[in-house]
């Protein structure tokens, strides 16, 4: 997501400067400890803000990427404590605004996605990323009216695909195997979209002349459960009754559970391939800052990546 940003603001003219991320871990489990650990990483903190001289915009994309993760304290520290400590730096320096990249997996299973604070975290993944959202919404309530203070805004990315993704790679042998299914007609809306969509999407909200919210959404690109397995296995999937998927996904997540919440993650990405998840129309298309729609490209270019015609 970082290098696809890069490539972005590099194509419209940004002047924009790549900056390393300090390798972190953490144990909090709650924002006052996450604050509290932050208050004591003063040398990180130092290298951040040096990174940062001269800008006026920080987005990070820096974040631990990995669903399947149970490592809690690697992804606290990538997902959480870093997000704070790029504030705490851009408090230091002339940045104005911090864009975070985080993810709608914060808000689990609800029926629609949204730009509240509402999260439902369900792995240990989801609750690294509500965990950061915590805080940085936190410190922006607590810095509101400072002169020279950054205002930070959340940016949750839906399910996004690209090449040489891991993800994308799996999507794409599943939507070209025999299991490719979808739960009955295929038509529920599914918030899978493109690196690409979301590199002009954060150039977008990054840019924005005026003040953003505290929370914006990945505006949807249109796909359902059937057509992205379609784009990606060139083949249409089999249509199970939906029944029997939910009984399926249940018991998943029953077994899971038992396992200690060790497979709820894929389970939850099953569900999502089967019946989707729809989201709300918000601040991208009250602004006109929809981005073009690519994701039919990108799943067709990882459909042939596999060598499969």
């Amino acid at each position: 997501m970082g290098s696809a940003t890069v490539a972005r603001l590099q194509a419209e003219g940004r002047r924009v400067v790549p900056v390393s991320a300090p390798r972190l871990a953490s144990g909090a489990h709650t924002v006052h400890h996450l604050l509290e650990q932050a208050g004591r990483l003063e040398s990180v903190i130092d290298y951040l803000a040096e990174s940062f001289a001269g800008a006026h915009v920080v987005i990070n994309a820096a974040g631990l990427a990995a669903p399947d993760q149970t490592h809690e304290e690697s992804l606290v520290g990538a997902n959480a404590l870093l997000p704070v400590l790029v504030a705490l730096a851009a408090r230091r320096t002339s940045v104005r605004r911090v864009v975070h990249l985080s993810s709608a997996a914060v808000q689990g299973d609800i029926d629609v996605l949204d730009e509240t604070p509402t999260t439902r975290p369900f792995s240990p993944y989801s609750f690294s990323k509500a965990l950061g959202e915590s805080a940085l919404l936190k410190l922006r309530r607590d810095w509101a009216g400072e002169e020279g203070a950054p205002v930070a805004t959340v940016l949750r990315a839906t399910s996004v695909q690209g090449s040489g993704r891991r993800t994308t790679e799996r999507l794409a042998r599943f939507a070209s195997s025999p299991l490719c299914s979808v739960a009955g007609d295929g038509t529920a809306p599914t918030p899978v979209t493109s690196v690409h969509a979301l590199a002009e999407f954060v150039s977008r909200v990054g840019c924005h002349p005026e003040e953003l919210p505290p929370v914006v959404l990945q505006p949807w690109e249109g796909a359902t459960t059937a057509s992205i397995l379609r784009d990606a296995g060139r083949r249409e999937p089999l249509h199970l009754p939906a029944l029997l998927c939910r009984l399926v996904v249940d018991t998943g997540f029953g077994l899971s559970a038992l396992a200690g919440n060790r497979w709820h993650g894929a389970v939850r990405r099953i569900e999502v391939t089967w019946f989707g998840q729809r989201q709300v129309r918000g601040w991208a298309e009250e602004h006109g800052a929809v981005p073009e729609p690519r994701i039919s490209e990108v799943l067709r270019q990882a459909h042939l990546a596999l060598g499969r015609g």
